[in-house]
């Protein structure tokens, strides 16, 4: 399977369909209740969700899901039965496969209770409606790059004596998200110095984003957080709280960093752990949320909806 230990748990939907066709006198026989194995629609409901929920032993590289809601419905027609399932789940991976799988064994359910009445059915249609939750649908659209810089801050490189994995790692990410990396620096742990350097980021450069890498624990030198918190004009405790819960589910190390994330200006900073793991994947959990923020703080989502105003209103 793919390993997925890596991302974080959104609400994931999905919507499949599966059409059956037949004989109108056999859409007449379950109307009427004379189907000779029963009724079809329960039989076939119940085989459904039992599919939604063991998706996992049918097709192999599917990962095991704790649904929280798989909804069967039928709509019957003059020669066809169309089938519709929608699934939920707040986990990692998407429910498509899930909901298919449910609107597939449905019709199947129904092809066998009705094949002794019927020897012109056909499935057909089986198909993926709508789905969502996934990382497209947290996507940011921006008109000119988000720019960015990323300050590794550590003793032992700042002096040589280690090499930079984690502010090297954290580059190359930002990159692939489309933003342009201003500048890339190592510091020592040294509070004047750090907060020299994030005003420079926010007040004279005005990048849109600065990571900061290290110095979030416990340590003496331990001090990128007191910097950060004194030149931000406000928190946004959110980011940091939820890099504290994703590294705790890892490592129970996870609960004693000390990160924090804030706004200065139109400037976001975040802490990031030093570790170039830890570094990499608490920024693939925070970017949707991070951009999202940078959109925010761009006006773009009041302009949006000043703009829908405005064309409903004409």
């Amino acid at each position: 399977m793919i390993d997925v230990s890596g991302k974080s748990s959104t609400l994931r939907t999905a919507r499949a369909s599966a059409r059956l066709t037949m004989k109108r006198k056999t859409i007449q026989a379950i109307r009427e209740g004379r189907v000779p194995k029963g009724d079809p629609l329960m039989v076939a409901r119940v085989a459904a969700t039992q599919a939604a929920k063991n998706t996992q032993l049918i097709i192999p590289y599917c990962h095991p899901l704790p649904l929280d809601y798989v909804g069967i419905d039928f709509s019957l027609g003059e020669d066809s039965i169309e089938v519709r399932v929608e699934v939920k789940a707040v986990w990692k991976t998407g429910v498509e496969m899930e909901a298919m799988t449910a609107a597939t064994v449905a019709a199947l359910t129904l092809y066998d209770m009705l094949k002794m009445i019927d020897g012109d059915l056909m499935i057909q249609d089986v198909r993926l409606d709508a789905k969502t939750g996934g990382k497209s649908d947290f996507k940011e659209a921006f008109a000119v790059p988000l720019r960015a810089a990323v300050l590794i801050l550590s003793d032992s490189v700042s002096t040589g004596l280690k090499r930079d994995t984690a502010g090297e790692a954290i580059v190359a990410r930002l990159r692939t998200e489309g933003m342009i990396v201003e500048d890339s620096t190592v510091l020592p742990d040294d509070e004047t110095l750090i907060d020299e350097r994030l005003r420079l980021y926010a007040d004279e450069l005005k990048l849109d984003i600065v990571l900061t890498t290290g110095g979030t624990g416990l340590g003496p030198r331990d001090v990128t957080p007191e910097a950060t918190r004194r030149i931000i004009d406000r928190e946004i405790p959110g980011l940091a709280e939820r890099l504290r819960s994703f590294g705790s589910q890892r490592t129970p190390h996870g609960s004693l960093s000390r990160a924090i994330a804030g706004q200065r200006g139109k400037t976001i900073i975040v802490n990031l752990p030093g570790s170039e793991r830890a570094a990499i994947e608490s920024l693939t959990v925070l970017l949707p949320a991070l951009l999202h923020a940078c959109k925010i703080v761009q006006g773009g989502e009041h302009v949006e909806a000043v703009s829908r105003s405005i064309a409903d209103s004409k």
